[in-house]
């Protein structure tokens, strides 16, 4: 087994390799689980966007090679920026994402964590994606927010959208998720109906910003259903429809009130799921993450929504630069976990591509 040097780890390397970036971050992390900070030492990544692109989406095996390739060179990077020279005894732990997302990718991800385990004699957090996701906000030192319990986090990305019912930290409980498509994943493929270049989601979100988001009329599934789950497939069916009959009638429109109102449907679905989440579960904070929080109509409706439904409940956003997949998010995770010891037996660590929070 690996040495552990302490109950309480400050300076964690995080390993991320969930789908598309290549990311390792250094973090030097202080307090308890009832003030948690982080000092963001390095948090490279490398993106595979243009890889994938001709493709229309993300290749796992294409996604995997590249991890291996990629790996070594970011970790180099990410300590050389930390200012890290002897990893070995200047890291405290390493953290790595075991799941959910491409196995095949994943899988790169813990091998490379497990080597670096064993040469360094270091422990290991196995961390949850989409719990990195959800304390983003904990990485926001510039606009620190106090992040009062109970929870409600809107976790919005390329595969996964969920609401999530938080009691404290490390106790979490999913209430609601989406039953078909994601919302990220509806944005990118309506953007693909629409002829834009992969990923589609900041592509349809510049679009909208000059169109009329009140000119297509589309549906809003499941938003008046008793649950908290969430359908996109049945909007973006719809959305190829219109598309559809709009080219076999010649009837002019753009690009821009396509997306605009698009966008429109599914802020309102999220938002209004969220509000209903919030009054039921009487919660202090609302936090979003995910790559999909990085929209800019989303974050302005949000913001509107929790000032109207209650000023007492505050909203906790990631910087942009931490929406996306990114190594530090799974540190900063990974450090809740060791302060409660729960590491894992390198040797024992395995990819969960369906894993739940």
């Amino acid at each position: 087994m690996s040495k552990i040097k302490g109950a309480k780890f400050k300076t964690i390397l995080g390993i991320e390799t969930s789908c598309d970036e290549t990311s390792i971050a250094v973090l030097t992390c202080s307090g308890g689980l009832a003030k948690p900070h982080f000092k963001i030492k390095s948090n490279v990544i490398s993106s595979q966007v243009k890889l994938h692109a001709p493709y229309g989406g993300v290749v796992p095996n294409l996604a995997k090679r590249e991890h291996i390739k990629n790996l070594p060179i970011i970790l180099q990077r990410a300590i050389r920026k930390a200012g890290v020279t002897r990893p070995e005894k200047e890291i405290d732990a390493l953290a790595v994402t075991v799941g959910p997302g491409l196995e095949p990718a994943l899988w790169t991800g813990i091998n490379f964590a497990q080597k670096l385990a064993q040469d360094w004699q270091l422990p290991v957090v196995a961390v949850n994606h989409m719990e990195g996701h959800l304390v983003t906000p904990l990485l926001n030192n510039k606009q620190k927010v106090k992040i009062d319990f109970p929870v409600i986090a809107l976790l919005v990305s390329g595969g996964h959208t969920s609401l999530v019912f938080a009691k404290n930290w490390l106790s979490y409980k999913t209430i609601g998720e989406t039953v078909d498509d994601a919302a990220g994943e509806a944005f990118d493929k309506v953007a693909r109906m629409m002829h834009l270049s992969y990923p589609g989601g900041p592509l349809i979100s510049k679009l909208a910003r000059t169109g009329n988001c009140y000119t297509f009329a589309f549906p809003r599934p499941m938003i008046h259903s008793s649950d908290f789950n969430f359908s996109f497939s049945g909007l973006k069916t719809a959305v190829l429809y219109t598309l559809r009959d709009l080219k076999e009638k010649n009837i002019p429109y753009t690009n821009n009130d396509i997306a605009a109102s698009f966008e429109e449907a599914v802020a309102d679905v999220l938002i209004l799921k969220t509000i209903r989440a919030l009054r039921e579960y009487k919660i202090k904070t609302l936090i979003v993450g995910g790559g999909v929080s990085a929209n800019r109509r989303l974050r302005i409706r949000i913001r509107r929504a929790v000032d109207f439904f209650n000023h007492s409940v505050t909203l906790a956003l990631p910087p942009a630069r931490f929406t996306g997949d990114n190594a530090a998010m799974i540190a900063a995770a990974a450090y809740l976990h060791a302060l409660k010891k729960d590491y894992r037996d390198w040797r024992k660590l395995k990819a969960h591509a369906t894993l739940k929070l």
